[in-house]
């Protein structure tokens, strides 16, 4: 059985959406919401196997409130705007269903998970860690392994990575150190988050990472080599 929600602003979508599922043996419509906040505390204590999401909704779109998430689920998109490229997205996503949609387009689209899920449920398992960033009009697929430190500029995060290209996102501080698991990566200053496998040595509250000093700061030192040392 595949467990799933649906998140859309629209009712008369989501009577639609309840009325498909219930014909499909294989799927559980376990909740539908027209408030993203409400679907956001769902998913943090309920466990769901596929996500519909509309894209178009008035107080967040659908994008965004997908890389919100802090754990990645496999979502089929809905929207009634066709000029939505979801496939231009560097996302995974299992299918972008274009409203109105059939029932046969539903079932398809659920099919595709469901064979999906066959395929490929040990290799998705073990997939390596990563984060959904939306930069330059795109999702980018960010592995936490590859992460060197961050570093925020007002609105802004600049990603640096191993050997790669910076990513800089719109994002605060806030909101990325809550989408990183706690006992790998930590803040050290009000501009620097940086992941505790890469720390080579700290000298004088400076932390040399690669090629890179990075100060930490007054409030945040007593926290840091707390952790560093325990």
């Amino acid at each position: 059985m595949i467990r799933c929600i649906a998140l859309d602003d629209e009712p008369p979508a989501l009577t639609v959406l309840q009325r498909y599922a219930e014909r499909v043996d294989i799927l559980q419509l376990d909740g539908t919401f027209t408030r993203p906040s409400e679907a956001q505390q769902y998913l943090k204590d309920q466990a769901v196997d596929l996500l519909f999401l509309d894209i178009q909704m008035p107080s967040i779109s659908g994008i965004d409130f997908y890389t919100s998430l802090n754990k990645p689920i496999p979502v089929i998109f809905t929207t009634a705007f066709a000029d939505y490229a979801v496939q231009g997205f560097n996302l995974n996503a299992v299918d972008y269903l274009l409203k109105p949609y059939s029932f046969e387009r539903f079932q398809q689209a659920v099919r595709k998970f469901s064979e999906r899920q066959q395929r490929g449920s040990t290799p998705a398992a073990a997939e390596e860690p990563f984060l959904l960033i939306k930069a330059d009009y795109r999702l980018v697929k960010v592995k936490l392994k590859d992460i060197e430190f961050i570093e925020g500029l007002d609105d802004y995060l600049k990603i640096h990575l191993l050997e790669q290209k910076t990513i800089v996102t719109r994002m605060t501080m806030k909101s990325m150190i809550e989408k990183l698991p706690a006992d790998q990566f930590i803040r050290v200053h009000r501009s620097f988050i940086v992941p505790l496998s890469r720390i080579e040595s700290v000298r004088s509250k400076m932390i040399r990472i690669g090629k890179e000093d990075i100060p930490i700061g007054n409030s945040y030192e007593e926290g840091f080599f707390r952790v560093f040392k325990g």
